[in-house]
C-alpha cells in the first residue's frame, strides 16, 4: 500500500519524476517521458506493480531534506547501530532517449544493514520483463524498453524480483545507477555517480542564481524557490511544455472516482504560468513554453484542444488500468484524459492573454503569433456564445459558464489593446463590438440580485471560484461592488475550513459522483483577490495559511482534505505551485502579477541576485 502523498518527495530530469518515499522506496516512474507507460506503478497498486526500495533492515528513525537549492533528495535513516543517508537524483543529460536515476547510499555513524529490492513492471505495473545477469548487475527488458542496473551489490532473483542486502560503515558510499534506454539501442555509458551528485548539484545551484527574490522575506523565499525548482522539474525539456502533474489518479477524494491523469499540458494554466516564470526572473522558460504554446495550437481554430500532450500531441485517448487498484481503493485508475476533446471557451482568451504577456514583456516576436491570434478571433467571434464545459471540464451538461464568457471578453479585449499599443492591424470596430457584446451580456445574466454576486453559469445560482479571477483579468476594477459581493459570497458559500472550493460538487451537475477537497490554486486566488482588494492582512493570513499546508519537502498537492488533514489530488501540482509563487509576487510588491494582469502591463524584468558560492562537500569513501 502507498504511502500518504504528502509522505512523498520528487525528484526529475526534465524528461520525466519519481516519487521517493518517506521510506526508500521509488513508487512511481514513467520511462523515458512524463506520459510513458509507468515501469513502477505501486503507487497506485502493490509493491507488485513495480517499485525500486533502498532502506535499512528494521525500525528506523526518518527525516529528508533537498539539498538546498536543488532538486537532489537526501533521505536519512537513524538506526540503533548507525546512521546512513540515502541520495536520490536524476542527472541532466542531454537527449531525450536516455534516463538515469541514481541512488546513493552513505554510511554517516556506526554501522547500518541494508536492503535492496528491484521490482521492474513496465507497461504501467503489469509486464514482468526478462531479466539477464551482467557483470556491472543486470539487464532487464520488455519490449521498447530496457533498463540497466549498475551496482557493486551481490543480487538475487527472488519471485520475480531483484534484491540485495549489505551492511554500509559510516565514511563508505554505495552507488546504484538506474539507467533506461530504448531496446533497441545499446546501453549508455554511466559516469562516476559521485562526479554526477556534484555536477548536478552545481547545475540547479546556477539554475536557481538566475532568479530574482531581493525582494522576498527571508521565511517566504524558500517556498517560492522550491516552487520554482519544482515547477522547472514538471517542464519537458525537449520542447518547453509544462505538464500539470507527474502523476495520474491519485484521487481528489480518498475513495472516490475523480482520478485524472494529468501528465499533459494545459492551455488554461499558460497565462499563470507565464507570470509567474517572468516575475521570477527565468525569461528563457517562459519564452520557451510562448513557443510550445504557438507549435501546439497552430492548424484550424475551432479544433483548439484545452490540453496537449508534452510535444503538442492532440490525441489524448483515456482508458482504465483495471489491474491496478488505485492508491488506497480510489478507482478507476485512468490512463489518457478524454476532456481534450471537451469544447471549452475560455482558452481561446487563456492563450491570447498569454500572448499578450509575452508581446509586452518583449519575448522574441514572431510575426505568426498575431496572424494566429486573429485567425482564433475570427472563429471566436461566434463561437463564445457556445456552451461548454468550463473551466473545470465538468462532464454534466454544456452550459453558459461566466468564467467562459469572460475569458471570451479577455480575448477580444487584449486583441484592442494589441492595436492600440503596437498598432497591429484587425478589424478592431468588430472587436469592441463583441468585446461590449460580451460584457453587457455577463453583467445582466452572470449576475445574481439576490446572491449580489456573480454565479457559475447562466441562469444558475451556484458559485464558483474562478470568478475570483474577475478583477485579476481586468473585467472589473477590484473596487466594483459586484466585485466585492463576489468574494464575500465565495466567502460565504465556498470556504471549507479557511479554503477555497471550486465550486459545489452537491449543487453543480458535473457527471462525476462524489465530492473533492478544497482546490489550493483556488485558494491562492481568494489572497490575490483580497491584494486587490485592500484586505493585505487577509491575504498574507491566508497565503502564511497555505504555505502551512506544503509537505516537510516544501510540495503541494492539487488539493487538501480539510477533514481528514491531508493532501488530495496529484502531485506535485504545478498549479498550485503557480500559484504560491504568484501570491508571494503580488504579497511583496504592489506591482505584481494580478495587478499586472489586471492593468494588462509588461510583467516584471526583475534585477538578478548573487547568491553565496556553491561548496562542494567532500566526498565519502566508495565500497
Amino acid at each position: 500500500m502507498a504511502r500518504r502523498i504528502e509522505d512523498y518527495g520528487l525528484i526529475g530530469n526534465m524528461l520525466s519524476a519519481a516519487l521517493v518515499g518517506k521510506d526508500g522506496s521509488i513508487d512511481w516512474l514513467c520511462l523515458p517521458r512524463f506520459d510513458s507507460p509507468a515501469c513502477f506503478a505501486a503507487l497506485l497498486g502493490t509493491s507488485d506493480n513495480g517499485r525500486w526500495k533502498i532502506a535499512p533492515v528494521g525500525k528506523t528513525e526518518t527525516s529528508r531534506r533537498y539539498l538546498p537549492d536543488t532538486a537532489i533528495l537526501e533521505t536519512r535513516f537513524e538506526t540503533a547501530t548507525g546512521v546512513v543517508t540515502l541520495t536520490d537524483f536524476m542527472p541532466i543529460n542531454e537527449g531525450d532517449r536516455h534516463a538515469d536515476l541514481i541512488r546513493i547510499v552513505t554510511g554517516i555513524s556506526g554501522i547500518v544493514d541494508m536492503e535492496m529490492e528491484l521490482v521492474l513492471r513496465f507497461e504501467n505495473g503489469q509486464a514482468v520483463p526478462w531479466v539477464r545477469r551482467k557483470d556491472y548487475g543486470l539487464s532487464a527488458i520488455a519490449g521498447p524498453n530496457a533498463v540497466e542496473l549498475h551496482t557493486d551489490l551481490k543480487l538475487k532473483g527472488r519471485n520475480m524480483k531483484t534484491c540485495a542486502r549489505f551492511s554500509v560503515a559510516a565514511g563508505d558510499a554505495v552507488p546504484l545507477t538506474m539507467s533506461y534506454h530504448p531496446s533497441n539501442d545499446q546501453p549508455h555509458f554511466v559516469r562516476d555517480r559521485l562526479e554526477e551528485l556534484d555536477r548536478a548539484t552545481t547545475w540547479w545551484r546556477e539554475w536557481v542564481k538566475h532568479g530574482s527574490f531581493e525582494d522576498m522575506p527571508e521565511a517566504w523565499r524558500a517556498p517560492v524557490v522550491r516552487s520554482l525548482i519544482t515547477l522547472k522539474m514538471l517542464i519537458y525539456a525537449p520542447t518547453g511544455g509544462i505538464v500539470a502533474a507527474p502523476t495520474t489518479s491519485l484521487p481528489e477524494k480518498i475513495g472516490g472516482t475523480r482520478n485524472w491523469d494529468y501528465r499533459y499540458c494545459w492551455l488554461r494554466d499558460s497565462a499563470l504560468t507565464l507570470y509567474a516564470l517572468l516575475n521570477s526572473g527565468y525569461r528563457q522558460e517562459a519564452e520557451d513554453w510562448r513557443k510550445w504554446l504557438l507549435r501546439a495550437v497552430a492548424g484550424a481554430p475551432e479544433q483548439l484542444q484545452i490540453m496537449y500532450g508534452i510535444a503538442g500531441e492532440r490525441w489524448l485517448p483515456e482508458f482504465e488500468a483495471s489491474w491496478l487498484k488505485g492508491y488506497e481503493g480510489s478507482v478507476p485508475v485512468r490512463i489518457g484524459n478524454a476532456a481534450a476533446g471537451q469544447v471549452q471557451i475560455d482558452v481561446y482568451g487563456e492563450l491570447i492573454d498569454t500572448l499578450n504577456a509575452a508581446r509586452d514583456a518583449e519575448l522574441q516576436p514572431q510575426e505568426e503569433a498575431w496572424r494566429l491570434q486573429k485567425v482564433l478571433l475570427a472563429h471566436l467571434v461566434t463561437a463564445w456564445q457556445t456552451p461548454d464545459r468550463g473551466i473545470w471540464e465538468v462532464r454534466g451538461p454544456p452550459r453558459a459558464f461566466t468564467h467562459s464568457r469572460m475569458m471570451a471578453w479577455v480575448a477580444f479585449d487584449r486583441a484592442v489593446i494589441c492595436t492600440e499599443r503596437y498598432g497591429l492591424e484587425g478589424p478592431v470596430a468588430k472587436w469592441r463590438e463583441v468585446r461590449k457584446q460580451i460584457y453587457d451580456e455577463i453583467c445582466s445574466k452572470g449576475f445574481d440580485e439576490k446572491k449580489n454576486s456573480f454565479v457559475q453559469y447562466y441562469g444558475g445560482d451556484t458559485l464558483d471560484a474562478s470568478l475570483l479571477l474577475m478583477p485579476q483579468v481586468g473585467f472589473l476594477s477590484a473596487e466594483d461592488p459586484r466585485v466585492i459581493g463576489t468574494i464575500a459570497a465565495v466567502e460565504r458559500e465556498l470556504l471549507q475550513g479557511g479554503l477555497v472550493m471550486r465550486y459545489s460538487t452537491n449543487e453543480t451537475d458535473d457527471g462525476i459522483r462524489g465530492g473533492e477537497g478544497a482546490f489550493l490554486a483556488c485558494s491562492f486566488w481568494l489572497s490575490d483577490a483580497y491584494v486587490l482588494t485592500g484586505r493585505r492582512q487577509d491575504a498574507q493570513k491566508l497565503f502564511d495559511r497555505l504555505l502551512g499546508l506544503r509537505n516537510d519537502l516544501g510540495l503541494l498537492a492539487e488539493e487538501f482534505d480539510t477533514v481528514g488533514r491531508r493532501l488530495l489530488g496529484n502531485f506535485p501540482q504545478a498549479f498550485s505551485h503557480i500559484g504560491l509563487i504568484n501570491t508571494a509576487h503580488n504579497l511583496v510588491s504592489t506591482g505584481g502579477p494580478a495587478r499586472q494582469r489586471a492593468e494588462k502591463t509588461a510583467p516584471s524584468k526583475p534585477h538578478k541576485v548573487s547568491p553565496p558560492a556553491v561548496q562542494s562537500s567532500p566526498k565519502p569513501q566508495l565500497r
